[in-house]
């Protein structure tokens, strides 16, 4: 991913030096079992825990000349143990430390996104409270429809962020697998019970059954949990561009001193981070289709999958980790213009209570039928600057079976807010 929106944290784990990292835990945790269950020498295990060391541009330097990554890391590590180094990488084939190794990048990489939806969530928790009680208007089709409130509004988006994280920390939990099986995952290299003893090492299960690769499943199944996260991204983004558009103006994104809208508008204040998540979304869910498409692979194995993770691994995760830093701070410094949101409620002239009436007549005796044409009719039929309940004080049909204050009742704004209140507690306590 491109230096602009990889965060230094998560840069760090999908390092190369990180990856190395890895595979060097994996190397040592496999000698000091083997050595252990008198396998391999102990001086071995110590000597290769002690000096087994590598360097990026070493490994690169004798991978130009085998054309193969594991093979120039384990040479690497070899020279630096001597005589010893034969018995690092003992029993296993490449995938064994490639896939193990992942698995702890894997757990690195899942903690920090649920640093970072954690995160978000206690933002969308704060401006939920804080604005429970600041009514704006409901829309369907991009219309008004009904009265809601902005907390409530963003209490949804939470309830959902919730699910995506129960999501992904089920995906990453079930990812986290230890192969060392050997080739084609026959363990005529290493045993079961090596294998096992090095997972628990590891802190890692091992894989029910493995071919010469850990299933690709497990990780198509993490690439849908950002997926999806991408979309939960993406909804509150365009839900939060929407509403900065000037017919709208009810939000506004935070706008920093010295900050410019436009080379040519000196008065733009673009929804710029909104837009911007929404573009890292799309990312999100493309990576999904490629880790599909890397399930069917030849066989015991092949390596088609490798160069696609090579990319969309470290891109989904810095993706996802940034784009979720970016619409927490977008929430956080979030302007909501309270003001505006009264004022569209009001560009409605009390259509926006039509459902209420039309209950409040259908209680008074009215069929639903004869209440939603009286209601419908005298809507529609409204002029600028009238307003729906004066209109209904007026109407002979409805003067016949109610009074003033049973009108003004149903435009009342308090019992709105006592149900705005009331469901924010299902989500936020």
């Amino acid at each position: 991913m491109i230096e602009r929106y990889t965060r230094k944290e998560m840069g760090r784990i999908w390092s190369q030096q990180n990856k190395f990292n890895k595979m060097l835990e994996v190397e040592v945790a496999l000698a000091k079992v083997q050595a252990k269950n008198k396998l391999i020498p102990e001086k071995a295990a110590k000597e290769i825990a002690a000096k087994a060391k590598f360097k990026v541009s070493r490994i690169e330097e004798i991978e130009n000349v085998t054309k193969h990554d594991v093979i120039a890391f384990v040479t690497n590590l070899a020279e630096n143990v001597g005589e010893n180094g034969k018995f690092i990488h003992y029993g296993l084939t490449s995938s064994d430390v490639l896939d193990t190794a992942l698995s702890l990048q894997l757990r690195e990489a899942g903690q920090e996104i649920m640093r970072s939806i954690l995160n978000l969530e206690k933002s969308l928790k704060v401006q939920a409270k804080r604005h429970v009680s600041t009514l704006c208007a409901g829309r369907t089709h991009g219309m008004h429809a009904e009265i809601t409130s902005f907390g409530v509004k963003l209490a949804g988006f939470l309830a959902e962020l919730k699910r995506h994280r129960v999501r992904f920390e089920r995906a990453i939990t079930q990812a986290q697998v230890g192969k060392l099986s050997g080739a084609v995952g026959t363990y005529s290299g290493v045993t079961e019970k090596i294998e096992k003893e090095v997972c628990i090492r590891l802190k890692l299960e091992p894989e029910t059954l493995a071919t010469q690769v850990v299933p690709r499943d497990r990780l198509a199944e993490v690439f849908s949990a950002l997926a999806l996260m991408g979309g939960f991204l993406e909804r509150l983004a365009v839900e939060l561009r929407h509403l900065q558009r000037t017919e709208v103006s009810e939000v506004i994104e935070n706008f920093s001193k010295g900050q410019k809208g436009s080379s040519a508008m000196p008065h733009k204040k673009n929804p710029i981070s909104a837009e911007n998540i929404t573009g890292l979304s799309r990312l999100l869910r493309s990576y999904l289709l490629a880790s599909l498409e890397n399930m069917a692979l030849w066989h015991e194995r092949d390596i088609s999958h490798s160069s696609v993770e090579r990319v969309i691994l470290p891109d989904a995760f810095i993706v996802c980790d940034y784009a979720l830093h970016r619409m927490t701070e977008l929430i956080t410094k979030l302007y909501v213009d309270k003001n505006r949101m009264r004022e569209n409620i009001e560009q409605s002239q009390g259509q926006i209570y039509s459902s209420q009436i039309l209950l409040f007549l259908v209680k008074k005796g009215f069929s639903r039928e004869e209440a939603y044409h009286v209601v419908q009719e005298i809507s529609h039929g409204l002029r600028k600057n009238e307003h729906l309940k004066n209109k209904l004080l007026k109407d002979e049909r409805i003067k016949k079976i109610t009074n003033k204050s049973e009108i003004d009742a149903i435009f009342k704004e308090s019992g709105h807010k006592d149900r705005m209140k009331a469901i924010l507690r299902r989500v936020v306590r």
